[in-house]
């Protein structure tokens, strides 16, 4: 079963689909880092279970072979299937026309991804003085029902945040009623329900509106996703790295630490590797790192810091009303840590570590692993130097692989 991944990000969604046994044809992305991470996975995937699977451990260890070279080892289509245009209808004729010379004889079954979301987040929406409204990106489904109308596949997948279910135009219709009857208008119809990755095992509360649509005229399909509760806190996440300080840590192999359970490697996190890799804690400021002690003094006591309690001395915002809680600690006694977003590319005060003596924000390696990347998915900067805020800006806005697993699951079965 083939399929097209439009806005495909660094390939959370992806990922999912292909341990269910879906075949990637293309992946559309217009950003560069997010590109290079989905080529690096794809030679991963390729190279998984031959001879040649010891030069993409000595890749991701940062040992003796260049990203060029790694990807010489892959075939001339898959390493055209990964396509660096942004989509649009200019762009669009050329996409065409690369998806269809990968796919060839191919039938395109399905198709997935969702657009950038900040145009219907809430928390874009408040921060924005005109609360979104003109922003091109509000209307990038119309070119995902484009590529619908190309390629007929059976069912799509749409994935977007919650606030969709409320956005509106500057003239009150609601973005969610304009998809469904613009996706009806070219073939399908399509059901929505809100979904939670903590409900699929993943050890975050992030909740996503999961659409789907079915060619024809069919309704009442929308599936029940099998659920996971692994009955495990978000400690399980933490305990086997590494302890760090702020500014320690590699981009490359870093060994674990002792592990005893079972839920690391019952939702791939840990597949097999002894070592993971972009375990780097940020630099911080001595001012941060005092204001990191104060909030997780205080979570171990069960309360969260307010901003506006602060010593004087500490405070550099003059917004005191709004986003108090901007230093959060990851809860790690949980079952479930806050939700990762793209703004940990900026900086960690949302995600600080639990562990007072360590006394840092998160490693991109611990946010992927809050998200359910495996340990062995490398993400990628834009040239050939690794990128801490390229990394955590890709996990921030991915799709976590667990849930897109079950997603996958039952729509094979469809």
């Amino acid at each position: 079963m083939n399929y097209i991944d439009l806005f495909a990000g660094a390939g959370g969604l992806s990922e999912g689909f292909i341990r269910a046994g879906f075949t990637p044809v293309a992946h559309v992305e217009m950003d560069k880092a997010a590109c290079n991470t989905l080529l690096t996975r794809t030679a991963y995937h390729h190279l998984n279970g031959t001879p040649d699977f010891g030069k993409y451990i000595s890749y991701i260890k940062g040992k003796g072979i260049t990203r060029d070279e790694l990807y010489k080892l892959l075939p001339e289509d898959k390493r055209k299937s990964v396509i660096n245009l942004p989509i649009g209808y200019e762009t669009n004729p050329e996409i065409f026309n690369q998806i269809d010379k990968l796919k060839g004889n191919k039938t395109i079954n399905l198709i997935i991804g969702g657009p950038p979301c900040q145009a219907y987040s809430v928390v874009g929406r408040s921060r924005d003085k005109n609360r979104m409204h003109g922003d091109p990106r509000n209307f990038l489904f119309k070119q995902y029902a484009k590529y619908l109308e190309y390629y007929q596949p059976e069912y799509f997948v749409f994935e977007n945040v919650i606030g969709l279910l409320s956005a509106k135009t500057q003239a009150g219709e609601s973005y969610l009623q304009m998809m469904l009857d613009l996706f009806k208008e070219v073939g399908y119809i399509t059901e929505y329900k809100v979904q939670e990755a903590k409900k699929y095992g993943v050890l975050q509360n992030r909740k996503r509106v999961i659409l789907i649509g079915k060619k024809g005229t069919e309704e009442g399909f929308y599936p029940d996703f099998e659920k996971w509760n692994p009955n495990v806190t978000v400690s399980e996440i933490l305990n086997d790295l590494q302890r760090l300080k702020a500014g320690e840590g590699s981009f490359f192999e870093s060994n674990y630490d002792i592990y005893n359970g079972d839920y690391l490697f019952q939702s791939h996190i840990r597949n097999g590797l002894d070592f993971t890799t972009q375990h780097i804690a940020r630099p911080h400021t001595e001012q941060d790192k005092e204001i990191y002690r104060i909030a997780v003094s205080k979570w171990e006591k069960g309360e969260r810091l307010d901003y506006n309690e602060l010593p004087q001395s500490l405070k550099t915002h003059k917004n005191t009303s709004s986003f108090i809680d901007r230093f959060k600690v990851v809860a790690a006694e949980k079952a479930y840590s806050q939700t990762i977003v793209a703004h940990i590319a900026k900086d960690g005060h949302y995600y600080i570590h639990p562990d007072i003596t360590q006394n840092r924000s998160l490693t991109p390696r611990e946010a992927a692993r809050l998200q359910s990347f495996p340990d062995d998915y490398y993400f990628e900067g834009m040239n050939d130097k690794p990128s801490r805020t390229a990394a955590f800006k890709q996990i921030g806005n991915a799709v976590p692989p667990l849930m897109a697993q079950c997603i996958a699951e039952k729509i094979k079965n469809l």
